[in-house]
C-alpha cells in the first residue's frame, strides 16, 4: 500500500473540495472517498487503488432512507445495504431491490457496505486485481489478459476487444429494472443521472467506468414511485447459495392487464460489463400474453447480441433460462 493523505470532512461541500483538488492547475489528484471500505481497502492493499488522497466521508449526513417528494423513495449514499435490504418500503415497494442486497456478499460485509459504494462497485475480474497480468482498465494500453486466460465469469454483452471484465454488483441490477436516479454533487454543482446514463461500456477506455469527473460524489439515489399493481423479482444464479458473485441474474418489474403484459422492465447481471438493461426483452414482453411461449422469445433476444469468450459460452443459455425462471416466477405472484 502506498502512502496517501487522510482527511474526514464534516460536510458535503467540503468534500467536494477535498475531491476535486488539484495537484497542478492542470492535473487532479488521484482522489477516493471512502465509506464502508469493503472495496477500496482490498483494491489499495493489492496495489491497484493507489489514491494520493483518501477522503473518509462517514462524517456526512448521507445515509437517510426517507419519502421523495411526490412518491418513490430517496437512499442516502451512506445508507448502508443491510438497511436498505430490511427497509419495510423498500420490502413493500421494491422487493426486487430488497431481495438483490440480501443475495449479495454476507451479512458483515452488507452491514459495512453502502449503496454507492455498491454503485462503484469495481469488477472481480482476476486480471484487474492481480497487477503481474495485463489489464487495460487497471492500466490502459497494456492489453487483456482475461480475453484468452481465465473468464469463466466474465461478460458476454457489451464487452470489446478492450475489456470483457463483468460488473459484480447485485443492487444495481436491480436499480436499473426500477430506472432509479442518481443524485450528484460536483465542483460544477448538482446534478441528476438516470441509472441507465451513468455507466459506461468498455470500448477502447475501460479504465473509465462512469460518468463521474473528478471531485463528483454521490450523494443520493433515487426510486421512482412503484407502479400499482406492478410486481418484481430478483434471481441469482450462482456456484454456491451464499457469498458468491451471480453467474446470471435478472432484474424484473411487470404488471399484468389480464394475462397481457402491460409494463416490463428486464436487467441483468452477472452477464453485462455494466448492469445490463434489456430493451429487447422488453419490447418482446411489452402487450403480449404472459405465457412460456412470450418469456422464451424474450430470453432469446435478450441474449441475441452474447460474445462469448474462450469458457463462459454456457452463460448465453443460463441467462436464457434464468430470465423465463425470473419472468415465470414475477408474472405468477401478480
Amino acid at each position: 500500500m502506498q502512502p496517501f493523505q487522510y482527511s474526514r470532512p464534516s460536510t458535503v461541500d467540503q468534500a467536494v473540495l477535498a475531491g476535486s483538488r488539484s495537484k497542478t492547475a492542470q492535473q487532479y489528484a488521484d482522489v477516493r472517498f471512502i465509506a464502508g471500505g469493503t472495496t477500496l481497502v482490498d483494491l489499495m492493499k493489492l496495489d491497484v487503488e493507489h489514491p494520493d488522497q483518501v477522503v473518509d466521508i462517514n462524517a456526512l449526513p448521507l445515509a437517510q432512507v426517507r419519502p421523495a417528494p411526490g412518491g418513490g423513495l430517496v437512499i442516502g449514499a451512506l445508507a448502508r445495504n443491510s438497511t436498505v435490504a430490511h427497509h419495510a418500503t423498500v420490502q413493500r415497494d421494491y422487493p426486487v431491490l430488497s431481495q438483490a442486497l440480501l443475495s449479495g456478499a454476507s451479512p458483515q460485509l452488507r452491514n459495512m457496505a453502502t449503496t454507492a459504494g455498491n454503485l462503484l462497485q469495481r469488477t472481480r475480474c482476476v486480471y484487474f486485481r492481480d497487477t503481474a497480468h495485463a489489464c487495460n482498465k487497471r492500466q490502459p494500453g497494456t492489453g487483456c489478459s482475461a480475453i484468452g486466460g481465465h473468464n469463466r465469469m466474465l461478460a458476454i454483452l457489451g464487452t470489446s476487444r478492450d475489456c470483457i471484465a463483468s460488473n459484480p454488483s447485485d443492487q444495481n441490477v436491480a436499480l436499473t429494472a426500477l430506472e432509479a436516479t442518481i443524485q450528484v454533487q460536483g465542483a460544477n454543482g448538482t446534478r441528476t443521472i438516470p441509472i441507465h446514463e451513468f455507466y459506461l461500456q468498455p470500448g477502447s477506455t475501460p479504465n473509465r467506468e462512469n460518468v463521474l469527473e473528478p471531485g463528483d460524489l454521490v450523494v443520493s439515489v433515487t426510486l421512482p414511485a412503484p407502479l400499482a399493481g406492478s410486481q418484481s423479482h430478483y434471481l441469482k444464479l450462482r456456484d454456491r447459495a451464499a457469498y458468491e458473485f451471480a453467474l446470471a441474474s435478472a432484474a424484473i418489474v411487470v404488471k399484468l392487464n389480464g394475462s397481457r403484459i402491460e409494463y416490463a422492465r428486464v436487467a441483468l447481471g452477472g452477464v453485462g460489463t455494466i448492469p445490463w438493461r434489456s430493451r429487447e426483452a422488453e419490447h418482446v414482453l411489452q402487450g403480449h400474453v404472459a405465457n412460456a411461449a412470450t418469456f422464451h422469445r424474450a430470453a432469446e433476444a435478450a441474449l441475441k447480441d452474447a460474445r462469448p469468450a474462450s469458457e463462459n459460452g454456457f452463460k448465453v443459455e443460463l441467462a436464457k433460462r434464468c430470465i423465463v425462471r425470473a419472468l415465470t416466477t414475477t408474472t405468477q405472484a401478480a
